[in-house]
């Protein structure tokens, strides 16, 4: 249940990629007005993190996370009836706040219900329920907007919403954490703060989530559309292989980390990984669709990197204090969409020569390629914070 929850958290987060068009049209706006729109989700997903962990030992995964399940939903409802930007701002606010619950609702599920053995494994298994989710709202996400309208494919996605919080309501188990005193918390996530190794993995978080959610996540169809002519389909599905990748390596990298008892050296890789191939993708010219699928695949499995951030938090801080890295790391992970989405339609919007397509803007493939080099600079400096963090050979502090 924490997995497909966390699905259809990826399916709500990515669904502005395979509707670009539409929404600047329908709601006369540019690319820095849209992609603040899509970012919205990520300012309500970062911001609730820290918080959510208080909540999860108050009240427990099942009452909030079958609520959160009914606020996703409501919010895409809104977001589908909207007649302002306005609306759609709030809409997209309130899918972010819903979503919120599902990554750590999940890994909270995964420390309650499961020997503790099986928590990295439960953990990567239900970081691929989430790109099994960004591939749906990809591809077969984008035809159904191209068959029934981006607002006709939006409402029906609220109504799965609505089924999943039936279902943790009925489904999953009542089985709340032992209650921690907001004193304990506060004292908890000033430890975390005071570590810097805990802000090098936030920075890396930030900066190798940043190509997924900004590039796979909201940019790259339409780029994809302006470099390589492709429909909007096809483009969807190619950019798939992005989170291919990701789904396949989390699960890998965080095993080969575990067996070779290290972070610092399979996270730098990783990171190396995601950049060059980021690199290849943008600036080699003329490139072969299949090319650009395998470039993608590795990108997305670079990117799971991300999953080592979590487990190099967790370790360079002692138990009691692990909630709060996981909050200020999984704030910076999120809040690498909020800051990325936008920026890059800013320097889109920079860049714009004036011409219009049935009411949109349409931007060159030049233009796309100077606005990502915001991206690459963010790996480089993920790979600067991961060499500067220390090694902690899979060892958690006292």
């Amino acid at each position: 249940m924490g997995g497909f929850f966390f699905f259809y958290a990826f399916v709500l987060r990515v669904s502005p990629s395979v509707m670009v068009e539409e929404l600047m049209r329908d709601f006369a706006v540019g690319g820095a007005l849209l992609g603040n729109l899509s970012a919205f989700y990520f300012y309500a997903y970062a911001g609730l993190q820290m918080p959510l962990g208080v909540l999860m030992d108050r009240l427990g995964p099942r009452r909030l996370m079958a609520g959160a399940a009914v606020l996703a939903a409501g919010g895409t409802l809104l977001f589908a009836l909207a007649d302002s930007i306005t609306g759609a701002y709030l809409g997209r606010l309130l899918i972010g706040a819903g979503s919120a619950c599902s990554w750590v609702g999940a890994l909270t599920l995964a420390t309650l219900m499961f020997p503790p053995a099986r928590f990295a494994l439960l953990g990567g298994l239900t970081q691929t329920a989430g790109t099994v989710g960004a591939i749906f709202g990809q591809a077969p996400l984008g035809a159904a907007v191209d068959a029934f309208g981006w607002r006709g494919a939006m409402t029906a996605t609220a109504l799965i919403g609505l089924i999943l919080a039936i279902l943790f309501w009925t489904v999953v188990e009542e089985r709340p954490r032992h209650a921690a005193t907001p004193s304990a918390f506060l004292g908890g996530f000033r430890r975390a703060a005071m570590n810097r190794e805990t802000w090098l993995c936030a920075i890396c978080g930030l900066a190798f989530t940043a190509p997924i959610l900004a590039f796979a996540g909201l940019w790259g169809v339409p780029y994809l559309a302006a470099a390589y002519g492709m429909a909007r389909p096809e483009a969807a599905a190619v950019l798939s292989f992005c989170f291919v990748g990701l789904g396949i390596g989390a699960p890998i990298l965080g095993w080969l980390s575990d067996h070779l008892g290290r972070r610092k050296a399979p996270l730098i890789a990783a990171g190396a990984l995601s950049t060059a191939s980021l690199a290849l993708i943008l600036y080699l010219p003329s490139l072969p669709i299949w090319l650009i699928c395998v470039l993608l695949c590795l990108n997305g499995a670079g990117t799971s990197a991300l999953v080592l951030t979590f487990a190099a938090a967790r370790e360079h801080n002692p138990p009691g204090v692990s909630g709060a890295a996981y909050g200020i790391v999984n704030t910076a992970v999120i809040g690498s969409g909020a800051v990325f989405q936008p920026l890059v339609g800013l320097l889109l919007d920079l860049q714009w020569q004036g011409e219009m397509l049935a009411g949109a803007r349409v931007f060159t493939p030049e233009s796309y390629r100077l606005a990502f080099a915001s991206l690459l600079a963010a790996c480089v400096l993920g790979l600067v914070a991961g060499s500067l963090m220390s090694e902690t050979h899979g060892r958690q502090r006292g």
